[in-house]
């Protein structure tokens, strides 16, 4: 039986790990490392780090947050944030990156994508959405540039593509739903589950083990990202996970 992921994110800025609500970071949580080894005892299935000050100056400190997190945690990690080039996401798996996360340069030059996957294989690159809904045209949009930019695209048709191009793994963020602790956008999440036929990781508005037992189950995603709910302690992966298997989702034991 196919266990489900809980994965939790760290939203790095200027070497620290800081938290919103809709893309609008303000909180500073903690050390990265330190989080990241925290996850880890407490049975995280993978980490996810999203440089989100990603800048030529600012890239030595997410590969230095890398190389202290590589040491201290054995599950795979996920780094993304303004990478551009096949030569940055080499540079990135060095460090000791399992997988790279892309978004808006990936819509940006969807080759990109091809690029990564031909010269690492699928299975290292992740196609992050970030999705707005779009009530005057009723339908999900692609957003990129931390949300701030819409650009017209379907997130369905995005996301086909995105797999055809050589994405190994999804990332749907529901960016209404982001940091509200409200739940999961499930509408969106399944949509896009039913439509390929590679991992989906939903992400965006985890509040409780329940709204995590929701989007794996009639959202069907594959694994359930969440920042808020671990950083400030409301909930450990622990107990996210014990809940679930509570209520018969195979996961990884904690």
């Amino acid at each position: 039986m196919l266990t489900r992921r809980i994965i939790p994110c760290l939203d790095v800025a200027d070497g620290k790990v800081i938290r919103g609500v809709k893309f609008s970071a303000d909180t500073v949580v903690g050390d990265p490392v330190e989080l990241a080894a925290a996850y880890n005892r407490q049975g995280a299935d993978e980490l996810v780090f999203y440089d989100i000050t990603a800048s030529a100056e600012n890239r030595g400190l997410i590969m230095d947050v890398l190389h202290r997190a590589a040491g201290e945690v054995f599950i795979p990690l996920t780094v993304g944030g303004g990478v551009r080039s096949s030569d940055q996401m080499r540079d990135l798996l060095r460090a000791g990156a399992d997988k790279i996360s892309i978004n808006t340069q990936a819509v940006l030059n969807p080759d990109l994508i091809v690029e990564g996957a031909d010269r690492f294989g699928s299975q290292c690159i992740v196609l992050s959405m970030d999705v707005l809904w779009n009530s005057e045209r009723d339908f999900y949009e692609i957003v990129t540039h931390g949300g701030r930019q819409r650009t017209g695209m379907d997130a369905l048709e995005w996301a086909r593509r995105g797999v055809d191009l050589g994405a190994g793994e999804l990332v749907v963020n529901s960016i209404d739903a982001d940091g509200t602790h409200t739940g999961y956008e499930l509408r969106l999440t399944r949509m896009i589950a039913d439509a390929v036929s590679v991992p989906v990781v939903a992400s965006g508005g985890a509040g409780s083990p329940e709204h995590m037992f929701q989007v794996l189950s009639t959202g069907r995603a594959d694994a359930a990202l969440a920042a808020g709910i671990f950083h400030f302690g409301e909930f450990t992966v622990a107990d996210a996970k014990r809940y679930l298997a509570e209520r018969g989702l195979a996961v990884r034991p904690a």
